[in-house]
């Protein structure tokens, strides 16, 4: 496989998105709003909010705007909240969800080192909520590391969600460069890990930005090693600079180079992967194949408690 693709001073017209727009995401930013709930596709700037929106489809960011991290990748605000927390959060996302009319939820959250459980107990009791109103409603949280907390994992692995995801972001070079500094690599390789061993049952799932100044091979061995602790599903997408104060774009990707390495990741023992320069870690994509997947092996459980009648 080739090296990454050459420097490009100028965004390449693969990257380029329509504007939000269509009935369905006007009607999904007016309930969100009405219920002070804030999402991640608009706290990142996601290129796809018009797509998945447009599809009645958005990836909820509980615990407020406000990150106790400052990751020098990420568009959202670094500050400390001091504790604070919507404790009806739990009750408004489900009421959104409900109305949305959602088969499938993407949790995440800001960093929250301000509180005594990293926010674990917020995330369980959304979950827990959402099971509770919606029985069939398939959900996928993308959280923290919890600094590695195995407590806190278990924690949320205690509400049942159906998939548990947390980012690693590039390779291990580059993770200090990239990632606040207490974040780590292996700490990050660490939850998933913690996670699998908990719960085997549990998918998994990971994700990497590319476009930082990664190599081939470091791409490789960080796809090796998600394979060892148990990772699932895997995304690939492009690395786009929010602002002047992040990091800058080392190189811009092809599709055909994504492409490749969808194709290697799935040779490597991925389930599913998720690759395009647009692609990000809650990106539909992912949401059709883990129902999918979700629902054959619901399916499947059936079928087996009616053999052991």
């Amino acid at each position: 496989m080739s090296q990454l693709s050459t420097t490009r001073k100028v965004k390449p017209e693969w990257l380029k998105v329509p504007l939000p727009s269509g009935e369905e995401y006007f009607r999904i930013r007016r309930l969100l709003k009405s219920l002070d709930l804030v999402t991640v596709c608009q706290e990142a700037h996601c290129p796809n909010m018009a797509e998945c929106w447009g599809g009645g489809t958005a990836t909820i960011m509980l615990m407020g705007d406000v990150c106790t991290r400052g990751c020098r990748f990420c568009n959202v605000k670094t500050g400390n909240p001091k504790g604070w927390l919507d404790q009806q959060e739990p009750f408004k996302v489900a009421e959104a969800i409900s109305k949305m009319g959602l088969e499938y939820v993407v949790l995440t959250s800001v960093d929250r080192d301000d509180l005594p459980d990293e926010g674990a107990g917020h995330f369980a009791k959304t979950v827990s909520h959402l099971k509770n109103r919606a029985p069939d409603l398939l959900v996928e949280v993308l959280t923290p590391d919890f600094k590695g907390r195995t407590d806190c994992i278990e924690i949320i692995l205690s509400a049942g969600p159906d998939v548990f995801a947390h980012n690693v972001e590039t390779i291990e070079r580059l993770t200090p460069k990239v990632r606040d500094p207490r974040a780590g690599y292996r700490q990050s390789l660490n939850v998933l890990e913690t996670s699998k061993k908990i719960n085997p049952k549990i998918y998994t799932k990971s994700s990497i930005m590319l476009g930082l100044g990664e190599t081939d091979k470091e791409v490789k061995q960080t796809l090796k090693d998600l394979r060892l602790v148990g990772c699932d599903v895997l995304t690939f997408g492009q690395y786009l600079r929010p602002q002047k104060r992040h990091l800058p774009v080392e190189e811009y990707i092809t599709p055909e180079k994504f492409d490749e390495w969808k194709k290697y990741a799935l040779a490597e023992g991925f389930l599913y992967v998720a690759s395009g320069p647009l692609v990000r870690s809650s990106y539909r994509a992912g949401e059709f194949f883990m129902k999918a997947l979700l629902r054959k092996e619901s399916a499947k459980k059936e079928v087996d408690y009616e053999k052991d009648k």
